[in-house]
């Protein structure tokens, strides 16, 4: 296994771990170190990696950053009741070009997914999503990603790639392997009418910062069904980071941005989650400490992982039939979680590798709606999908 390329934890962040209590996460943590190298991973189950590259920042003025302060924020934190282990990898540091970081991460994500490794990504630009999502091209035919953004991140895809379009790019680069984009937290004056648009024409998914505020549960179903979850901190509102950072005013706070986390962290199909567009290099407390929570409740979800959609045995779910506009739709409720399924009948004849599809997480109030005769836009925008 070749991880050359992977620089260890620094001596400054080993020293203050050495600190800590006992109960503390870093004290539980296997550690890239100068002194031991990278350690074993049999038995690892989310692996902690930075990559520091931010030169498609669109904003990219020669700044450079360290992730030293996040480390020391989340070793700091005492576990939950888990049963995960965790290894913290080190950093991919910036190679001759972006197109040399963008290989390295797309061969280490490859490689830990393959394990059954979830690799936790700490950036830098969120462009670094693009590697990310190459590296499922040699993993599974169709991937949906999920980017909690106050933009849509579409941009000029004509045009080298940055973070404000690396979403483009991944839409028109082949090989063609998006099955769905969604967005969540995006705010209607950061985004031009012609991207709003454009995602309804593409079927995508998209979630505004008010209906997220009012109902943070909406979000649950969309990350159940992602593999790749990318956040961009600037989907965050100002007063909740430090001045540093130049955030927008309006976003999600730090309560939500953590429930969305560990959403991701309890489905069972997100493989891969990453933390984007962070900027400090020393004195930013507020800013780490707020990452490392969210790489906390992002572990917590894992460690309530729960086998709830295998529908062969009649003896884990419930089955609820109701008629929609003609159309008989068929609710699965889990009797182990209480999370729900809703089956799209018509798409059942579509013979092509997108049937697995035909099953779409929702909720117990979707089920509520449709036995009033109300059927979500984003069945809909499946049905297209699938029909396509």
């Amino acid at each position: 296994m070749n991880f050359n390329f992977l620089s260890p934890v620094s001596d400054k962040v080993l020293a203050h771990n050495e600190l800590l209590s006992m109960q503390a996460l870093g004290r539980k943590l296997q550690i890239h170190s100068n002194q031991n190298g990278i350690p074993e991973l049999d038995g690892v189950q989310i692996a902690l990696l930075g990559v520091i590259e931010n030169r498609n920042d669109a904003d990219y003025i020669g700044e450079t950053f360290q992730l030293d302060e996040i480390r020391k924020s989340l070793y700091a934190l005492y576990p939950g009741s888990w049963n995960t282990s965790i290894a913290d990898l080190g950093d991919i540091n910036a190679g001759e070009s972006v197109e040399d970081t963008y290989f390295a991460l797309r061969e280490t994500i490859e490689i830990l997914i393959k394990k059954h490794i979830i690799p936790v990504l700490l950036g830098g630009s969120q462009d670094l999503t693009y590697a990310n999502y190459r590296a499922y091209d040699a993993l599974m035919p169709m991937v949906n990603l999920v980017n909690v953004d106050c933009k849509f991140d579409l941009g000029d895809s004509a045009k080298p790639i940055k973070n404000n379009s690396y979403v483009g790019k991944i839409i028109l680069d082949e090989p063609y392997n998006l099955f769905n984009y969604s967005n969540i937290g995006y705010q209607t004056y950061f985004n031009s009418q012609e991207e709003i648009d454009l995602m309804e024409r593409l079927y995508f998914e998209s979630y505004r910062l008010g209906q997220v505020n009012k109902d943070i549960t909406l979000v649950e179903p969309v990350l159940r069904d992602a593999n790749i979850v990318s956040i961009d901190l600037k989907a965050v509102k100002g007063a909740e980071v430090s001045l540093k950072q130049k955030f927008s005013p309006n976003g999600l706070d730090g309560k939500e941005i953590c429930a969305i986390s560990r959403y991701a962290g309890i489905s069972n199909k997100v493989s891969s989650f990453g933390i984007y567009e962070y900027k400090s290099s020393n004195n930013d407390e507020i800013t780490s400490m707020l990452m490392a929570q969210i790489i906390w409740y992002f572990i917590e979800g894992v460690n309530c992982r729960v086998k709830d959609d295998d529908f062969t045995d009649e003896r884990s779910y419930q089955k609820f039939h109701t008629m929609v506009e003609s159309h008989e739709l068929v609710f699965y409720k889990s009797t182990k979680t209480g999370r729900w399924w809703v089956e799209i009948p018509f798409l059942a004849e579509v013979n092509n590798k997108l049937k697995r599809h035909t099953l779409l997480p929702c909720t117990h109030q979707d089920y509520l709606d449709a036995c009033n005769d109300i059927v979500p836009n984003r069945w809909f925008k499946a049905f297209q999908k699938n029909s396509v």
